[in-house]
Parts: C-alpha cells; sequence; structure tokens
C-alpha cells in the first residue's frame, strides 16, 4: 500500500526520529532511501542499509564521548553521510546543529561556542581547515569526523578522525556491547530536542532554535495528509542542510513519509542531477526559481526570430489561462483549452524538461515573499507550484496553498493544528504543534517571542482573507508609510523588480519620505549575455554595471515595475522616483545578505548611508569606496562614481501594464 501508515492513525505511528529510522528498514527495508551521485554513477542506500549504518556510527560518536544533549555540529553540502550522523546523534539523544557551509570560521565560532559542540562531522577538507582555525576559541571541541579524505593525507592534527575510522570504532564498540544504542533509542521521548537551528541573525546575535521531535514530526505528517505524499516521491536534496526549509523537506520529511532523498553529485551539477532524477516533490526559495527564469529567459534571447515569436505567443496564452486549467477550472473553453494542448506539446513540455520539473507533483516556495509575476509564471506552464508560510521557530509548516485554491496574493489557509489570529498592530500570531521549546540558553528572548496567553509573535504584518487565507504584507517592521501616510511595503516592490531576469538583487527605501528610491544589483550572467549580444565590451561586474547602455536597461525595467504599481490604489504611491545600480554584488560574507540570502536592511541602509542620502537629496552621482572581503580572507577596495537615475512615475489607477 503506497500511503503511508501515517495518514491512517496519528496515536500508532513511531513519535521519534531513529523509531522512524527503525520502522522504514522494518516497512520497506529493501527499497532506496537514499541516493548519491558520484563520479557520474547514482549511488543506491536502502532503508535497511541506513538503519544499519546510523547505528554503527551512534555507536562510534558515543566513544567520542557524545551523549544525551549534547550538540554535534553538522557541516557540510547534502552529502548522506552527514544525513546518517544526524540519525546516529539523535539515536543517542544528542542534538544535531546544522551549519550553512559556505559560512567563513568566523561566523562558525559563535555557533560553536555557543552550543558547546563537542564534535562537528564535516564534509571535506575546507571545512576541516575552518575548525582547525577556531578549535583554540572552542573548548569544548575535541572531534572534527570528516566524510571526504581528499586533501586531508598529512594531516597530523589529532582531532581529525576520517568517517571511516568512526564507523569502525562503532562496530568494535557494538560488538563489546551489543544493546547500548537500542537501550539509548528506548529512551528518548517525543518532548526532548531533535534538532537545532541557528536564526538567520538579521537583527543581531544568531539564536538556536530548539525544536522537539514532536514538533517536527507533527508539522510533516500534517503535510503528507495534505498532499497525500506516499513513500515513492522522489526529492532532490540540494539547498543548504542548515536552513531549516531543506532540513524539514529533506530530512524530517524524508524520515516520516519514507520517500527517497537524492544528493547531488555538487552544487554545480544540480541541473543536471534534476534531469536525472525527475523530482515529483519540489522545494525551492524565490532567489533559485527566479535563477531558473532568468536562463530560460537568456537561452530564449539566443534563440532564432521563429522560436522567440513561438515562445512569446505561447507564454501569452499560457499567462491568459494556464493557472485556470491547472486549477480544473470549468469556464476554460473548448478552443482555449485545444491552443494550451498545443502550446503544451510545442513550449510548455519542453520548458519543464528543460527545469528539471518533467514530473513534478507537488512544488513549494518558501523563505521569503515571491514575487506575483514570477510565480504565475510557473502555474502558467503547468508546475503546480504552492506558497507555504513559517519559520525555524514553527517548525516551517503554518499555512499550505490547498490546490485548486491557489493564489498568487496569498500563502494558503492555516494547516490542520495550527490557529492564527492578527494583534492590532497587523502582527500575525501562531499557536501549533510546530512551535519552538526555546532558544538555546536564551530565556528573555524565548519569553519575549510569545504574548502572555501564549501565541507566538511572528514578527509579519498580514491579515486572514474572507475565505481564511493569510495574506503576508512584510515583516512587521519593514512594512512603513511614506511622508503623506500611504503603504510602503519594500518587499513587494523588490519582488517586483527581482521578476526582471536583468535584476537579480534589489533594497527599495521610502518609509518617512516623500517618495521611493532603491538600489539594484544586475545579474552579471543574464545582463552579460545581454551586452556581449550587443557587441558591448565589459570589464567584470562594475564596468558592466556602469555602462549608460545597462542603465537604461534597468531603467526600462523600473519604468515597467512603476506602470504596474500605479494600478494599485494602495501602491500607487510607492512608485520608485531615482534608482542607482550597485557597483558590487550585495553578498553574505560583506555582511549584507544572510546565508539564506535574506537582504539585511537595516545594515545596507547604514554601510551605504552616503548612497541613500544621495538618492533623496536628489544628486545626479556619489562617489563611494567599499571595503569587500575575498574568499581567502583577504579584504579589498571597490570604488566607483555612481550614477543616480530617475525613474518615469505613472498617473495612479492606469490600465495595468503589459
Amino acid at each position: 500500500m503506497a500511503q503511508n501508515q501515517a495518514t491512517q492513525n496519528r496515536s500508532a505511528v513511531p513519535d521519534t526520529f531513529p523509531a522512524w529510522v527503525t520502522h522504514h528498514a522494518k516497512v520497506r527495508g529493501s527499497r532506496p532511501a537514499m541516493r548519491e551521485k558520484d563520479l557520474g554513477i547514482w549511488q543506491t542506500i536502502t532503508w535497511s542499509e541506513v538503519a544499519r549504518r546510523a547505528q554503527e556510527l551512534a555507536h562510534g560518536l558515543s566513544q567520542l564521548g557524545v551523549g544525551q544533549g549534547h550538540h554535534v555540529a553538522i557541516i557540510g553540502e547534502n552529502r548522506p553521510r552527514l544525513y546518517l550522523a544526524m540519525m546516529a546523534a539523535q539515536y543517542l539523544g544528542a542534538i544535531p546543529v546544522p551549519l550553512y557551509q559556505d559560512a567563513v570560521a568566523q561566523e562558525m565560532l559563535y555557533v560553536l561556542q555557543d552550543a558547546e559542540v563537542r564534535v562537528a562531522v564535516v564534509e571535506d577538507q575546507e571545512q576541516c581547515d575552518k575548525m582547525l582555525e577556531i578549535s583554540g576559541q572552542c573548548p569544548a571541541l575535541t572531534y572534527v569526523v570528516y566524510d571526504d579524505p581528499r586533501g586531508l593525507r598529512n594531516y597530523n592534527e589529532s582531532m581529525l578522525l576520517s568517517f571511516d575510522a568512526l564507523l569502525e570504532k562503532g562496530r568494535e564498540h557494538e560488538k563489546q556491547h551489543p544493546d547500548f544504542v537500542t537501550k539509548s533509542m528506548a529512551s528518548i521521548r517525543a518532548d526532548q530536542p531533535a534538532a537545532m537551528f541557528y536564526t538567520s541573525g538579521t537583527t543581531g546575535k544568531p539564536k538556536g532554535v530548539v525544536l522537539t521531535h514532536h514538533a517536527l514530526i507533527d508539522r510533516a505528517i500534517a503535510i503528507q495528509e495534505l498532499e497525500g505524499l506516499t513513500d515513492h516521491e522522489d526529492v532532490l536534496a540540494y539547498l543548504p542542510p542548515a536552513w531549516i526549509g531543506q532540513n524539514m523537506f529533506s530530512y524530517t520529511q524524508f524520515l516520516v513519509t519514507g520517500f527517497t532523498v537524492n544528493h547531488p553529485e555538487s552544487p554545480e551539477t544540480v541541473s543536471i542531477d534534476m534531469h536525472d532524477i525527475g523530482p515529483t516533490y519540489y522545494f525551492a526559495p524565490p532567489r533559485v526559481l527566479e535563477g531558473l527564469l532568468t536562463s530560460v529567459m537568456i537561452r530564449m534571447e539566443d534563440a532564432s526570430a521563429l522560436k522567440r515569436k513561438l515562445f512569446h505567443a505561447c507564454m501569452g496564452l499560457a499567462k491568459r489561462v494556464g493557472v485556470r486549467i491547472l486549477d480544473n477550472d470549468p469556464t476554460v473553453s473548448a478552443l482555449d483549452r485545444l491552443k494550451y494542448a498545443v502550446g503544451d506539446f510545442l513550449v510548455y513540455g519542453p520548458l519543464r524538461n528543460a527545469l528539471g520539473m518533467s514530473r513534478v507533483r507537488v512544488a513549494y516556495t518558501a523563505g521569503e515573499a515571491i514575487g506575483p509575476d514570477l510565480f504565475v509564471f510557473y502555474r502558467s506552464i503547468g508546475i503546480n507550484l504552492k506558497q507555504l508560510y513559517g519559520s525555524t521557530e514553527t517548525s516551517v509548516f503554518v499555512c499550505v496553498q490547498a490546490n485548486g485554491q491557489v493564489r498568487a496574493d496569498t500563502v494558503g489557509p492555516p494547516v490542520k493544528g495550527v490557529d492564527i489570529r492578527v494583534a492590532e498592530n497587523g502582527e500575525i500570531q501562531v499557536r501549533s504543534p510546530g512551535l519552538f521549546k526555546e532558544y538555546y540558553r536564551n530565556p528573555d528572548a524565548t519569553a519575549e517571542s510569545f504574548t502572555p496567553d501564549g501565541w507566538y509573535h511572528t514578527g509579519d504584518a498580514g491579515y486572514l482573507d474572507t475565505d481564511g487565507q493569510l495574506k503576508i504584507i512584510d515583516r512587521a517592521k519593514d512594512v512603513g508609510k511614506l511622508a503623506d501616510g500611504s503603504l510602503f511595503a519594500p518587499k513587494y516592490i523588490e519582488n517586483k523588480l527581482k521578476f526582471f531576469q536583468h535584476i537579480k538583487e534589489a533594497v527599495a527605501f521610502g518609509a518617512g519620505k516623500s517618495e521611493v528610491c532603491a538600489f539594484i544589483n544586475i545579474d552579471l550572467e543574464a545582463v552579460g549575455n545581454w551586452a556581449e549580444r550587443r557587441g558591448l565590451p565589459y570589464a567584470g561586474y562594475t564596468d558592466l554595471a556602469g555602462k549608460p547602455e545597462v542603465l537604461e536597461l534597468i531603467k526600462d525595467c523600473v519604468n515597467s515595475v512603476n506602470a504596474d504599481l500605479a494600478t494599485d490604489p494602495k501602491l500607487a504611491g510607492s512608485q520608485i522616483h531615482r534608482f542607482l545600480v550597485l557597483h558590487k554584488e550585495l553578498d553574505p560574507d560583506d555582511d549584507e545578505l544572510t546565508r539564506t540570502r535574506k537582504v539585511r536592511r537595516a545594515f545596507i541602509a547604514q554601510k551605504y548611508g552616503v548612497l541613500v542620502e544621495a538618492l533623496f537629496q536628489g544628486k545626479t552621482n556619489q562617489y563611494i569606496e567599499t571595503e569587500v572581503k575575498f574568499e581567502d580572507g583577504r579584504t579589498g577596495k571597490i570604488s566607483a562614481d555612481l550614477k543616480i537615475e530617475t525613474a518615469t512615475i505613472y498617473p495612479g489607477n492606469t490600465k495595468k501594464a503589459a
């Protein structure tokens, strides 16, 4: 029977992650649990093998001093062995703490110290080097276990231990104490911590969010029931495991539902690996969907005139009826359905295949608000993309759009078990079985996160629509008003800008001001391709971003957004008056973005204060010199005299822009 037993009787299902692994090993032991692509060949690990190896690893970790309540750092790309290490830690009642693999050593230092990490399980030499660099400042850190031995042959540090050596330690310990791990697993309760994720720290130091087995498992079961997920789903795990979205999707949901998780060979091969696997259940933040769309549009610009004409004609039809057909709207005429079927054969089907989404049955986007135009694009070509709403503190799943009730301007109704209310100040507050246990060693922050009557402060502004669907306006702290009292929602404006393939990032300013201004980052790949086809030479990002032709290209995008904003009575006053194209890309290494690529708005406004002032003072240009960090730890400076462009402002209530 394909449908997982969890949908039949919640009281009968396992209530901890170790119990789920044992369950799957018994029920579907010979089925594939994980696949990993190595040297171009997919290697399969069955559920029986997963349970066996996780138990050996647990024995090994116990030999390194890991026990109940201890923290084990997990650092690297998506790799089966790192997932097994998370399971092994949970077997012992220990708590895995995933860290972002692209973070520099000093960023990791705070987490390792705060969580008093004893053992770090890492992917490769790069992560080992980071651990060795800061080990002197982390007295609790005693072992670093590495998966990939390449480059580590001549490392003699006593704290380094290979993954294979850890497995061997585990086997030896299991021979002497065969029941040790089994007894440990039996003692674990559902209300105990299962994992700890550190917040992105957009407004200060990251906080350790402690989530229990019950909180995570309950939310996974709710989504399994909602979407009818089965153990036959295929998932591609390609986002950072330290992000709760990816971890919930390819670890928690994976262990609850029992489907197959596929691990790409490398971040560079994700597109190829998507085609190999053809995932049926897919998850992507808006930035990934933006990148995929950009690559499609670049290819179309290089296509013949006939193909471009066919593409745009079919996309016009898709925009008009595609979403309605996906939602099984009976009012779509037979002629439009026939035209769409032809378009599906000629354009939409090949496009889904090019994106690696031919088999996608359910696709989610979350992490930040997605632009409505981007959202509609994917749904119009037949991809069942839906929005969900949640956070690390809520185990992700608070609201999810139901099939046939998907709208671009909402994130859906509350998921089963969740209650939502909107405070007088417009803030969304939540009660849910998936709420976090606490912020680690931070009782004051924990208490501040809840109302006196026990509702969680999300910090988001929004409201429940007449049909019970939640609308998110923006982060409550970011939503403001212009000097004339009209609404200013920066994220909404930024998302409309980022729909254009030539714009990678945008930051809008205007709260308390008489008008809106913006910083823009161009997409180097898309604009570079555009420039090359026009014979426009350039020597890197800064040079290209300052070209007069590029500024005109971006101005066209901004003007188009303004024309669209003019049709919205609430946001017509938020049209962008002036903008500049930044001389450098906003970068997490420069603290301008979080590791999940969320804009650190206040930091950017402070760092580039001279540019913000120049925009609002009506200047035509402004010189700036900025310090940047390179990947090898060195610092340098980039300077430029930035030209400030004036955009076209349209009268309100004009006809919606095409």
